[in-house]
């Protein structure tokens, strides 16, 4: 296979947060097929670059997924060093496998490069440590919107002592909160929401479980925006000091 698709993740917004890595790929750009959520400024690192916005976003009009595979699949056989930008990593809810398997069924290589998910990122930037000694044993990484419209095992989820972090869940937050307390979870379990992670204009509003829902709204919570439920979303604020440039 000498054709060659890099799938790269852009990270959560801040672009001081790309890896090594993905700015190598970005420097040997030919074409970026970037996303929605990519932060514009990471694009500096490939000026020369042909620049392809193939974004989707929930309840807004997106670029098929097939027509993706095809773009990619076009520009690599024509010799090109074809980057496909994604937020956060590729392979936490941005379909890095499904397009890693298909470009590979089609004889494409691939290379992924991970990138720092939003996650992660949102709660160190409003200290909270998703994993704590004595507090919370792991982390869980959900997403509340799903391709078939099914619903998560909420009572697993309640139950199994972990931080739940969800993405894409403001348009279902009547939903997470009613699943999760029918579950067993505490209505004063803390809750962080998290808008914009990372970026210069992240906003936090932290609540309890039975109250986030009225806190989201009075908040004006909207998307992209993380969600994370559990004890350590009480903690208080880690003393984090910024690094001057």
């Amino acid at each position: 296979m000498s054709a060659k698709v890099w799938l790269v993740g852009a990270g959560p917004g801040d672009p001081e947060l790309l890896t090594l890595k993905a700015v190598k790929a970005l420097n040997q750009a030919d074409i970026v097929m970037i996303d929605d959520l990519v932060n514009p400024a990471v694009l500096e690192h490939c000026p020369s670059a042909r620049i392809m916005p193939v974004g989707k976003r929930g309840g807004c009009r997106s670029t098929p997924q097939a027509f993706i595979h095809r773009l990619m699949l076009r520009y690599a056989r024509q010799g090109k060093c074809v980057v496909r930008l994604k937020g956060g990593d590729p392979c936490i809810f941005g379909r890095g496998s499904e397009e890693a398997d298909w470009l590979s069924e089609h004889g494409i290589a691939v290379e992924m490069v991970n990138g720092i998910t939003a996650g992660l990122a949102g709660a160190t930037t409003c200290g909270i440590p998703l994993t704590l000694r004595g507090v919370a044993r792991g982390v869980t990484l959900v997403t509340a919107h799903t391709q078939d419209d099914s619903s998560l095992n909420w009572q697993a989820l309640a139950q199994s002592g972990t931080t739940l972090v969800v993405y894409m869940g403001v348009a279902k937050l009547p939903e997470i909160r009613e699943s999760l307390l029918a579950g067993g979870m505490r209505a004063d379990m803390p809750v962080a929401m998290i808008e914009n992670a990372s970026l210069p204009h992240q906003r936090e509003c932290r609540s309890s479980l039975g109250a986030m829902q009225q806190a989201a709204q009075n908040f004006q919570l909207k998307s992209p925006a993380i969600l994370v439920i559990g004890e350590v979303a009480a903690q208080p604020n880690m003393q984090l000091a910024a690094i001057s440039a």
